[in-house]
């Protein structure tokens, strides 16, 4: 464990700032979750979670004192402020230059507490020069690096970093490459219908977010709102996205809860359960778990559909 400076508690004893944070932490947490099942609310609940990774890191970042040059940055799922109860938190750690072994050694500092207080971090550390050379290389960094939010840190080195990156975004070659990945993708989870994947499968939440990124690559915006403003989709398909967007949203959710770790699959072993958290039950026909995968398989094939609709048009 990394070496954690003390301090004075309540009783006058002394108390490692790790052990305290990571105390908060899940104490916080678990009142997210209790919210949650209490007062069910999607939005508030990934938005709060949110909130409460980024107070927790900052409270990190100035507690080792890294140098104020240097910038710490969201991406991937995380940068667009949807952080699921047990996702990855994806981090860039973005530095004017090259790191000498006095600064490599605060990162290490940094990212070893992060993973003691119970952060599931997953980190880069790049220059500029090199989160624009290596998402030129790679579509998943591409995407990755499209949905970064400043946290802390040096917010002229991070403006630097946007425009050097959307300069070399080439909108039209990221469009084939997203929707080769997500042909990809569906070939992949083809075999798991009966146990799909709530963010892989076709007409899951990757599908969603695939029309999203493509859009804001694009210059066209990162809402659905924006689709419809510019005329890439109607009013109600809009209004469709986001009723589906939100379901699935909700399932992901409860489920990483029953399962108390980042699971995206509806095994067997949780659409029970599953079904009766959602208000699902069994009737003279069918299981309440069988009603839950109803409702959503049509989901999913509503997705497909609109999915290949708004691609086209984008």
């Amino acid at each position: 464990m990394a070496e954690q400076p003390a301090t004075a508690t309540a009783t006058g004893a002394t108390e490692p700032v790790g052990v305290r944070l990571k105390r908060r932490l899940a104490e916080q947490r678990a009142l997210l979750r209790d919210r949650f099942f209490a007062k069910p609310s999607t939005p508030k609940l990934l938005h709060d979670h949110r909130r409460l990774v980024d107070a927790t890191l900052l409270s990190l970042w100035q507690h080792v004192e890294m140098p104020p040059e240097l910038a710490l940055v969201a991406v991937g799922g995380y940068g667009r402020g949807e952080l699921f109860p047990y996702s990855d938190i994806d981090l860039l750690i973005l530095l004017p230059r090259q790191a000498d072994d006095a600064l490599a050694a605060k990162v290490e500092q940094f990212l070893s507490l992060s993973w003691d207080i119970g952060l599931d971090v997953g980190h880069s550390v790049r220059t500029v020069a090199e989160c624009v050379e290596m998402a030129a290389q790679d579509v998943t960094i591409q995407t990755s690096l499209l949905e970064a939010r400043l946290i802390t840190g040096e917010r002229k080195l991070f403006r630097q970093f946007e425009r050097d990156f959307r300069r070399r975004l080439d909108a039209e070659q990221f469009n084939k490459a997203k929707r080769l990945e997500q042909a990809q993708r569906h070939a992949r989870y083809h075999d798991t219908n009966l146990e799909p994947n709530i963010k892989e499968s076709a007409g899951g939440l990757r599908d969603l977010q695939t029309i999203l990124w493509i859009s804001k690559a694009a210059g066209i915006g990162t809402r659905w709102a924006d689709l419809v403003t510019n005329e890439i989709i109607t009013r109600r398909e809009a209004a469709l996205l986001r009723k589906h967007e939100a379901f699935l949203q909700h399932l992901r959710i409860r489920l990483h809860y029953l399962a108390q770790r980042r699971e995206e699959r509806l095994v067997f072993d949780v659409q029970t359960a599953l079904a009766k958290q959602v208000g699902c039950r069994d009737t003279a026909h069918r299981r309440a778990s069988e009603h839950l995968m109803q409702r959503f398989y049509r989901t999913a094939i509503e997705i497909c559909q609109l999915n290949t609709i708004v691609l086209q048009n984008l």
